[in-house]
């Protein structure tokens, strides 16, 4: 991989997230009385997307957002000119990685079908955005937030729009417990909030949630890497690996995930219980095998549907030789419009003969590419002495807070004087380890209690 290519500047770039930076602080002191500061970030908005096919629609919602007169539609204009700036900044990125990997992408479109969705639901999410934008983080009040409810209890019902109650009930439970009068604007995250705000009103336009298409494909599954994100309320698992189809053909970067409800109490190794019954291929993980799979459905940016009834256990898969020989020449998957995001942006990637130092930053050719560590999860026996100690990684290459980072999924290190690769997702399918056994042990032990808890509520009732 070059390295070096990570560490030059993408031109354009910096300009373009200045102009993000500006749109974002408008947001923060609200639209409702627009001063000079506001109009100066609406303008600098426009501005960047001038010589697009929205650039007159957002200077003309841009004007009226400074005059204090913007509607519903106008709102939704900004918010398209925010989302279309940073999808610019993401495929600037992933440009750069591609010349870095030196692998293709996955070039077949598959559009979904676009679903009908009730109008007046979609115009009520709509309002209560543009009500939050009016009053902007320092001038939102209990009863502005509050009007999010029933919006979403009207969602929740309705499969295709439940992906927008979602974000719209987490976004409001945000702004509850941070934003209101008097904040100081250094308190908000506020490139998360304005995300979160111009996706909402995205997925307000008829036809922006839509079903994936999929085919069904059939071929060997090698396993590179599982990515475990944790919530105070929810766990996920995501399995990177590549696909060999059976029908010959070039391998192709492919993803499964499963995701679960998740008691406060169940943490560390024991949130695995929480996801394998979802997910079979988490045992392929642990045990270092492949999966065979037939006929298994997968949209066009390479995300699995994962159906246990599809997928058999295979032979022994190394993911570290696996990167060495496959991954090299494997495609990467599409990005579906909506998510052309930098935050988004986690590519899988192999790297050898390099040095971590104390700091965390990994040397490689020459280069310094930092190493977020951090991202390991403590159910698994990846940690950062591990990282350390490594000769060989395989891992995620994301992009934040202006640089290239390294997410390590799974390194080649020494254990008991013995070469072994050790891997985020090692106890996926259950694990020996004294600790990762106590762990197990807790959150079966949580999980009966809570289970007896609710039994008896439901008897009550």
């Amino acid at each position: 991989m070059r390295a070096d290519l990570l560490t030059d500047a993408v031109a354009g770039l910096e300009a373009a997230l200045e102009a993000v930076d500006a749109f974002d602080q408008v947001l923060a002191a609200g639209l409702l009385r627009p001063g000079p500061a506001q109009a100066a970030g609406l303008t600098a908005l426009a501005g960047a997307v001038t010589g697009t096919p929205l650039a007159s629609r957002t200077a003309e919602a841009a004007e009226k957002a400074a005059g204090g007169a913007a509607a519903e539609d106008d709102f939704l204009a900004l918010a398209a000119g925010r989302t279309a700036l940073l999808g610019s900044v993401h495929d600037a990125l992933m440009s750069r990685i591609g010349e870095a990997t030196g692998r293709e992408s996955v070039t077949e479109e598959a559009p979904g079908s676009a679903g009908a969705s009730p109008a007046n639901l979609l115009n009520a999410a709509r309002s209560w955005l543009c009500d939050v934008a009016r009053a902007g983080w320092q001038g939102l009040d209990r009863e502005t937030v509050a009007g999010a409810a029933p919006v979403v209890s009207a969602l929740l019902p309705d499969t295709g729009l439940r992906r927008l109650a979602v974000l719209l009930d987490g976004f409001a439970a945000e702004l509850a417990a941070s934003a209101g009068p008097g904040a100081p604007a250094g308190r908000f995250p506020l490139r998360r909030w304005a995300d979160l705000w111009a996706r909402g009103l995205i997925l307000t336009v008829p036809g922006a949630i839509s079903p994936p298409r999929t085919s069904g494909v059939t071929g060997r599954l090698l396993p590179l890497g599982v990515d475990l994100t944790e919530h105070a309320t929810a766990v996920q698992a995501q399995v990177h690996a590549i696909l060999e189809p059976a029908v010959g053909g070039p391998p192709r970067l492919v993803r499964a995930a499963a995701s679960a409800p998740k008691p406060d109490t169940v943490i560390g190794a024991g949130l695995w219980q929480l996801l394998r019954p979802h997910l079979s291929l988490l045992a392929a993980v642990s045990e270092g095998r492949s999966m065979d799979l037939e006929d298994m459905p997968v949209t066009a940016e390479g995300d699995l549907i994962w159906d246990d009834a599809r997928a058999t256990p295979g032979e022994p898969a190394d993911p570290l030789a696996t990167a060495r020989v496959t991954l090299p020449t494997a495609a990467d998957p599409r990005t579906a419009p909506l998510d052309r995001h930098p935050a988004r942006i986690a590519v899988p990637v192999f790297l050898e003969a390099y040095t971590v130092a104390e700091d965390g930053t990994c040397t490689v050719t020459g280069c310094t590419l930092p190493v977020d560590a951090g991202r390991a999860p403590a159910a698994g026996p990846l940690t950062a002495a591990a990282v350390k100690a490594s000769t060989a990684c395989v891992g995620l290459l994301r992009w934040d807070d202006g640089t290239f980072r390294l997410q390590p999924l799974a390194v080649e290190t020494t254990v008991k004087k013995r070469k072994a690769v050790v891997g985020a997702g090692d106890w996926g399918g259950g694990t020996a380890d004294k600790a990762g056994l106590r762990a197990e042990k807790a959150a079966a032990d949580a999980r009966t209690v809570l289970s007896e808890r609710a039994g008896r509520l439901l008897r009550k009732r």
